[in-house]
């Protein structure tokens, strides 16, 4: 037995759940195209799109038995869910993708078919869906068997879809026979209706499968200089499953959006030109011969290899205070002038940098007053407003508030520092004053005083804080507390509650746009009315997602590998293996994410593996996820 199929073995014993008959080499582009039901912002797909032979369409959901619906989200119908649903959205990013909610018929039969043309002979192919069991968990209803077949004739079946409340991807591979160019794709249901057997579907893809099609070097972007010349690409075939292997090379000139092919660039090596600075994007088509080649449907997809050239030339613009210096590299300049450096960066490039300076005199403190167009306090209820209408020419503001204590001491109370001149106060205490000194920093700084004329006050302001434990749901408690406020001399006595109770804090169960009054008293009797409104209670159930793909390219799209949930996870762990059984990434941390790198080191495109054991903080019942996803670069 060889090490590599030990391993294997190993691994499918340790997780209850690897995909059969999976792709183990690169994968061509989605022949399939409608297979994740499209994207729209209407809640349902109208009119009928056709696509269950034997089933019925029904446009307002939740759908009958025998019956589907083509949906963006679940918890946007109309009508709720049956008994027993969970309500979640489609399986991708697009917060308006589309799937496919099947309520199975009595008599197990096809619920989806498709017919695949313009195929290649005696190729390799992957056929592969997202699916889910609508159920939730313990409600202990049939659950959903789906079969995968080819022409009417099956190739894969899931067995029994648990209620998880997961995504899970099922799929195999299959060769066509000679001569074979078309075929009819079906899934179909095993399991009859009734009570349960009910499903979601997204993301069918159909793919060709062929070697591992790698771009030679461990990171995705290859450093070059402006004054280089070529950089060398090399193609990387592992796997003899092409007997007559061919190469396309391509490039993208919009951030790998779309791909142009590169006119004669047939060989298993292409040479980037030099050229000027900016990141260019390549990978390379794989098929099993020339005629294989021409056809989309029958040829596999590269990596994706970014060459950076790195700007030659860099220009540097600033204007410094008298007696500063500008340092570029090992030299300092303090006089205004044009100079010319030569740099060597950190990936060994030369860098020739120009620096304009400007050098200004510094006005030290004094010499710069400030302009002032208005002075203006305006108060509402017990909040002022300053306008200190200040030109915003000499850069950023620092404001010092200062306020007499009765024995006519100055104390500094705040300091701001913003690049508006509008300030928020509180109003002052009756025989009070505030004074503001206003620093200009530009050099140096300057400072201008602008006193203020006693306010009468208003003594009794109470507070009122909200707190929560999590998200604010149906059932669940938030706590009223109220507190005697900002600059108060006197404190909070006592409250009374419209039902009697004078507790604070107060617990009380969550509600629905309910207003709740509080009247507020202090030590000396004098008393205000605090009103509380809500706050709007939601129906909250946890919901899970674990990507199938993660494409780690820096673009904050499917970048990383984690648990995403609207829950709070507790008592968490994470582990990912490469195919080969060698853990790359380990965290206790819900919020730690796999970037796709071990010890700093770019991972290759490839299957991994995972397994993830958590609990949700309202629960005491512990989640176990084991599968695989695919890293795309």
């Amino acid at each position: 037995m060889s090490l590599r199929f030990f391993c294997s073995a190993l691994l499918a014993l340790f997780f209850a759940y690897l995909p059969a008959q999976e792709c183990t080499g690169s994968l061509g582009e989605n022949i399939f195209e409608e297979g994740d039901f499209g994207s729209g912002a209407a809640t349902i797909l109208t009119p009928d799109p056709g696509l269950a032979p034997g089933f019925i369409y029904q446009a307002s959901p939740p759908p009958q038995d025998g019956f589907y619906t083509i949906t963006n989200n679940m918890r946007n119908w109309t009508n709720p869910p049956f008994f027993g649903w969970d309500a979640f959205s489609d399986n991708s990013s697009d917060p308006n993708g589309y799937m496919m909610v099947v309520n199975a018929a009595f008599d197990p039969g096809k619920f989806y078919e498709q017919q695949v043309d313009d195929l290649c002979e005696n190729t390799l192919y992957q056929f592969s869906a997202d699916i889910r069991n609508i159920l939730l968990p313990g409600t202990n209803f049939l659950m959903p068997n789906v079969s995968f077949s080819i022409d009417d004739v099956v190739q894969f079946t899931t067995g029994d879809i648990a209620e998880n409340r997961m995504w899970n991807n099922y799929g195999f591979t299959f060769t066509t026979a000679p001569g074979q160019t078309s075929v009819v794709l079906a899934l179909s249901n095993n399991a009859p209706g009734g009570n349960g057997n009910d499903l979601a579907i997204d993301n069918i893809a159909f793919r060709a499968c062929g070697p591992l099609a790698m771009i030679a070097g461990n990171s995705d972007i290859i450093n070059a200089c402006a004054e280089d010349g070529t950089v060398l690409l090399i193609s990387e075939i592992i796997g003899n499953q092409y007997a007559d292997p061919q190469l396309q090379w391509q490039q993208s000139f919009d951030g790998g959006a779309t791909w142009q092919d590169l006119v004669g660039e047939n060989g298993t090596t292409f040479s980037h030109p030099g050229s000027p600075e900016g990141q260019y994007y390549y990978r390379y088509l794989l098929a099993n011969g020339v005629a294989n080649l021409m056809n989309a449907n029958c040829r596999v997809v590269s990596n994706v290899k970014i060459v950076n050239v790195n700007p030659l030339n860099f220009e540097i613009i600033d204007t410094i205070c008298e007696g500063s210096f500008f340092e570029v590299g090992e030299e300092e300049y303090g006089t205004s002038g044009v100079t010319v450096d030569t740099l060597r960066s950190s990936i060994n490039c030369d860098s020739i940098v120009t620096l304009r300076l400007t050098v200004v005199p510094d006005p030290g403190l004094v010499g710069i007053e400030p302009i002032v167009l208005e002075e203006e306090l305006s108060c509402e209820g017990f909040r002022c407003v300053l306008d200190l209408g200040i030109s915003a020419a000499f850069g950023e503001i620092k404001v010092s508030l200062y306020e007499d204590d009765p024995l006519g001491t100055e104390i500094l109370v705040a300091e701001f520092v913003s690049t508006t001149d509008t300030i928020e106060l509180n109003k002052p205490e009756n025989g009070q004053q505030y004074r503001v000194e206003v620093a200009y920093e530009t050099c140096g700084q300057v400072e201008y005083p602008l006193p203020f004329d006693p306010l009468e006050a208003t003594r009794f302001q109470p507070t009122l804080d909200v707190t929560a434990d999590g998200r604010i749901c149906d059932g669940k408690e938030i706590t009223l507390e109220v507190f005697s406020g900002p600059n108060d001399a006197f404190e909070v006595a006592s409250v009374r509650y419209a039902d009697g109770d004078t507790d604070n804090p107060r617990t009380l169960p969550a509600m629905f746009d309910t207003d709740i009054p509080i009247i507020v008293f202090n030590a000396c009797g004098d008393s205000t009315e605090l009103v509380f409104t809500g706050p709007v209670a939601e129906f909250c159930t946890c919901e899970e997602g674990i990507p199938e793909l993660i494409t780690p390219n820096g673009d904050s799209v499917n970048d990383v590998f984690r648990l995403y949930t609207n829950c709070e996870a507790e008592d968490y762990t994470l582990f990912v293996f490469n195919r080969w059984g060698q853990r790359v990434f380990e965290s206790t941390n819900p919020n730690q994410a796999w970037d796709g790198t071990k010890d700093g080191t770019p991972q290759n495109s490839d299957l991994y593996l995972y397994k993830m054991v958590f609990r949700f903080s309202d629960s005491d019942e512990v989640e176990v996820r084991e599968g695989s996803f695919n890293l795309i670069r």
